[in-house]
């Protein structure tokens, strides 16, 4: 009778948990919200039309980076990198190489190269300037990559992957320089720490590791968190570390900012979400004096917050988007997100009455 009684509680608390959402889902759909400076929040009035453009990629899209001022770069469950120009909404290149569905992309901005990973257990460096085949590839990892970066200088590439190792590759040559494996280090993301030989990895052990690039050893492992650590970025001034958890039903749902300083503590948390944040990224100064990093969930939801303080600026809903895997900033106002559903999204952020957040195109 007990385990009747808790079975039909367990049932009862699930049902209870997915009407609210719906219908939290259904009344901010379509819609963004803003806060103020006293603390209230104003509903904002619907958003304009979308423009649709030519899509990227026939199926979902895992990954997004900048490539140039107008250009980006994206790898999706096709099979495919493609080359965009998001001003104009038209593909530049479609690039085919890899045999299963590709992980990530990263670059340096306003480079000519850059680089995919995949579930074929490969990484491939392309030319934005040469012709559509892989100009170097580094094959070496058991299991899907899932971590990729690239230095500042585009002198190194390191590598991270499901097999519990990290790699460093010689860029020229393809050649494996050093590998190293961790028990149960499943990675996750990796990310660059401007103007150090450091990077930063996150991974399904629940753990955040700080790697000198040089000798490719930890150099500092954070707390460790309650939750699978799913993304990792770091601020532009290289004083921050922002990474995000998974979870459900608003559980373990949250960004966590780090001190890369001395005490290499944890700041504070965001929580919001519903659901998976699958990408988390500091967002350029020039938005306004205030620091603000950007989250996107497999919630449907792009939330912008307060660095400071942990709130929530502006929430915008992508109705029907499916899971929200990666964001990238274009510039001061624009933003990329990737989605599972609906290709990619462009977002507009105006500062001119409050913070706002909308859609304006999709590709």
């Amino acid at each position: 009778m007990p385990e009747m009684l808790s079975t039909i509680h367990c049932i009862a608390r699930a049902a209870f948990i997915c009407n609210t959402m719906g219908k939290l889902q259904s009344k901010i759909n379509h819609s963004t919200s803003k806060y103020r400076a006293g603390g209230y929040m104003e509903e904002n009035s619907p958003v304009k039309a979308i423009q649709q453009y030519s899509p990227a990629h026939t199926d979902a899209v895992t990954s997004v980076a900048a490539l140039k001022s107008d250009l980006c770069v994206s790898g999706g469950k096709d099979k495919t990198v493609v080359i965009y120009n998001w001003r104009s909404g038209a593909v530049l290149k479609r690039l085919l190489g890899h045999e299963r569905e590709v992980t990530k992309v990263a670059c340096v901005f306003e480079s000519n190269r850059f680089f995919s990973a995949s579930r074929d257990k490969t990484v491939m460096m392309w030319e934005l300037s040469g012709n559509s085949e892989p100009s170097q590839h580094f094959p070496g990892h058991d299991l899907v990559v899932t971590g990729l970066v690239v230095s500042p200088d585009a002198s190194q590439l390191c590598t991270g992957s499901r097999d519990n190792t990290i790699c460093k590759w010689d860029i020229e040559t393809g050649e494996c320089l050093c590998r190293t494996a961790i028990s149960r280090n499943l990675v996750t993301h990796l990310c660059w720490v401007p103007g150090e030989p450091y990077f930063i990895q996150t991974s399904e052990d629940k753990l955040i590791r700080m790697w000198d690039s040089r000798k490719l050893q930890v150099a500092h492992t954070f707390p460790g968190k309650q939750h699978i650590q799913t993304y990792c970025d770091v601020s532009q001034d290289g004083r921050y570390c922002i990474s995000s958890s998974n979870g459900f039903a608003g559980e373990g749902c949250e960004a966590t900012l780090w001190d890369l300083r001395q005490t290499r503590n944890r700041v504070r948390e965001y929580k919001g979400h519903f659901q998976t944040i699958a990408s988390c990224i500091f967002l350029p100064k020039g938005l306004g004096l205030t620091p603000v990093i950007a989250t996107s969930s497999h919630d449907c939801m792009v939330k912008i917050w307060n660095q400071d303080t942990g709130a929530c600026l502006t929430t915008l809903c992508l109705e029907g988007s499916g899971p929200l895997a990666s964001l990238a900033v274009c510039d001061s106002s624009t933003l990329l997100c990737a989605s599972f559903n609906s290709g990619i999204h462009l977002l507009r952020i105006n500062n001119a009455k409050g913070l706002e957040l909308q859609e304006v195109a999709k590709f």
